[in-house]
């Protein structure tokens, strides 16, 4: 444990006055009824998607709209004419394919500079069919590409029996929230509206519609990939014969899942991609665009526009509840106490105590606890957010006696939900238990390896913390803390699976092991310590970005520092007992020379990833609540030799 000198008059005053400003900001963006909601990007796909599905559905068209969304397509655009998945990453062949397919939909010329140059990046890299499954099926509803070209998935796996290879229920929430609504449509096989007959055959190196199978995917095995290869090409032989009867009940089963999960306004699966997968399958049904069910999950996906003075954008989903958790617990550090039990009130009803969501089919015994990621949905609630959501609590309660009573029955639940969630490898996933399955993310449909929600590194921890905080140090912890130090990379980094990437990885598992009475000396927090030493910037800083989830990453490569790493970092170096060392001063100084005028940190760069290696987010909230974290956090424990344990 480092020893802790006090600050000086000047550092003092410094700081004081930076968290007093970013305390302000934080608390300035807090909705009237307490809670938080920051943007939420991803890349060029989803406004790009969204634009499509507009034409797909032949609707009426805002001019306005789609000229905002333009701007923000060919602001992003790189110099070398792709499009990338993160803020200066390297041209992606399916985002570029969907945004200048997007771009010529609202008027762009062909032979306009920016087209120009996006046309030779993707016959660069390849052509148009280079691109992935799903922008493949997308191509083959607009006509552009055969469904030759895109594996086959029937619908009749609606009947599988559990114990078969492949089940819904074998892969991840998204997955099938994103698949069932596809069966559908492959099945129907309809084709897009496009009024304007729009068509980008000249992205193509070859005639699109001689366009085959897709290769194989650097994630996936050969052996496994030929074999359900062989089985896709049976499949794509057969599927004319499947009996009529047959498939029209798979299609009624098909639906019928889809209808139970509409989620009202949250959409399908509250994600975007299954949200319109929704629509498009209820307008090959013959659904009247008057249907309750229709309209509701059209507007569904409205919701998630961002319109501003000169562009707009589609968020991927919207991320409420953890903001408002993580807002709250960067509010309590900075002695904002009754604002951030505005927040917590505002979660505790959105408590799903009832409802038996998907996750019921792996433990059928658990009782329902957890919260979603996003305002409603309720049959995918979130251990991350519900880890996160629970150590908030426990710490108001233990700041403020007097309000443990209205907090207590919501933290009970939520830790057994959690702790029958845990996995037989001892870890916890995001969604589900034992989801993996692994060999699925060899056949042709997941090309993007992302087919599973296994546990993780990020995930685990943050369920580790939340036991010992609240001093369950029992077997179930005990497990999950040996799943942790098995992870733990030979540099002393860990994994990040829901941000980016070894930074944020390392920040929640020494928040782990440290809660749960690791010592600075132990050996797997020691060597967590000295690799963040080791990859600080020169300027203070840490930074890490997208390329680093590369599937031959072999080590920390360097990147510009920003905001949100740094807070990680320093978050984790406190954390782990190392708060006056020159790194940890050099990272507060980073921060404080940093910091906008308004309060709040300029961060540009994507800080999470949605799936490893094909879509990244940015949390817009992020460069907000964790700076402020990290400041006061340093500010407490400079003015104070131990602090309380918590697991954050």
């Amino acid at each position: 444990m480092s020893i802790v000198s006090p600050l000086r008059a000047s550092e003092e005053s410094d700081l004081d006055h930076a968290i007093d400003r970013a305390r302000a900001a934080l608390l300035a963006a807090q909705r009237a009824d307490g809670h938080y909601v920051f943007e939420f990007e991803a890349d060029a796909t989803i406004p790009a998607e969204y634009i499509l599905l507009t034409h797909y559905l032949g609707e009426k068209t805002d001019p306005m709209l789609e000229a905002k969304i333009g701007a923000y397509l060919r602001r992003i655009q790189n110099e070398d004419g792709g499009w990338p998945l993160f803020h200066a990453g390297a041209m992606d062949m399916s985002a570029s394919v969907k945004a200048y397919f997007a771009l010529k939909m609202i008027g762009d010329d062909v032979n306009a500079q920016h087209m120009k140059k996006a046309r030779d990046s993707i016959h660069a890299q390849g052509g148009a069919e280079m691109s992935n499954v799903f922008t493949r099926f997308m191509l083959a509803l607009f006509g552009i590409v055969t469904w030759r070209a895109v594996p086959l998935m029937p619908v009749e796996i609606m009947f599988l029996p559990k114990w078969f290879a492949f089940h819904i229920y074998k892969i991840s929430y998204w997955g099938r929230a994103v698949l069932v609504p596809m069966l559908v449509l492959q099945a129907l096989k309809p084709r897009a509206r496009n009024p304007r007959g729009v068509r980008i055959d000249e992205l193509f190196l070859t005639d699109p519609g001689r366009v085959g199978p897709r290769a194989r995917a650097p994630h996936q095995k050969r052996s496994w990939f030929v074999f359900f290869s062989a089985i896709d090409k049976i499949l794509h032989v057969l599927d004319p014969l499947v009996p009529r009867s047959l498939r029209a009940r798979a299609m009624v089963k098909a639906t019928a899942f889809v209808k139970e999960r509409l989620n009202g306004e949250g959409g399908l699966g509250a994600i975007f991609p299954a949200m319109a997968n929704g629509v498009m399958m209820m307008d090959a049904l013959g659904v009247s665009r008057d249907d309750a069910d229709y309209v509701i999950a059209r507007k569904s996906i409205e919701n998630l526009l961002i319109v501003k003075e000169r562009e707009a954008y589609c968020q991927p989903c919207v991320s409420p509840v953890w903001d408002t958790a993580l807002a709250a617990l960067s509010l309590m550090e900075a002695g904002a106490d009754e604002q951030a039990l505005k927040a917590l009130l505002w979660l505790k009803p959105r408590q799903l105590l009832e409802m038996r969501g998907d996750w019921i089919e792996a433990r059928p015994d658990v009782r329902p606890g957890g919260w979603a990621f996003q305002y409603d949905n309720p049959h995918y609630p979130d251990l991350d957010d519900t880890a996160v959501i629970v150590m908030a609590m426990d710490r108001m309660r233990k700041n403020h006696p007097e309000k443990a009573d209205m907090l207590q029955y919501s933290i009970e639940r939520a830790c057994e939900w959690i702790e029958g969630m845990q996995s037989r490898n001892g870890g916890w996933a995001s969604f589900d238990a034992d989801n993996t399955a692994e060999y699925l993310n060899n056949i042709p449909f997941s090309d993007h390896g992302a087919l599973l929600d296994p546990p993780t590194s990020d995930v685990t921890a943050r369920c580790v913390s939340m036991l010992s905080q609240l001093d369950r140090a029992h077997p179930i912890a005990r497990r999950g803390i040996d799943f942790l130090l098995r992870e733990q990379r030979q540099d002393g980094s860990w994994f990040g699976r829901w941000g980016m990437n070894y930074i944020y990885g390392t920040w929640s598992a020494c928040c782990a092991l440290t809660a749960a009475g690791l010592g600075a000396d132990a050996e797997p927090v020691a060597k967590a310590v000295h690799w963040l030493f080791s990859i600080q910037n020169e300027d203070g800083g840490w930074g890490e970005d997208g390329a680093s989830y590369k599937l031959d990453y072999n080590g920390y490569e360097k990147a510009p520092s920003t905001p949100l790493q740094t807070a990680w970092a320093l978050l984790a170096l406190m954390a782990a007992g190392q708060v006056r060392q020159p790194a940890v001063e050099k990272g507060i100084a980073y921060l404080l020379r940093t910091q906008r005028p308004d309060g709040g940190w300029l961060d540009v760069y994507h800080n999470a990833p949605g799936f490893p290696r094909i879509f990244y987010l940015r949390y817009h909230g992020y460069a907000q609540y964790f700076t402020l974290w990290a400041l006061a956090r340093y500010r407490t424990l400079s003015q104070h030799i131990s602090a309380p344990k918590y697991g954050m």
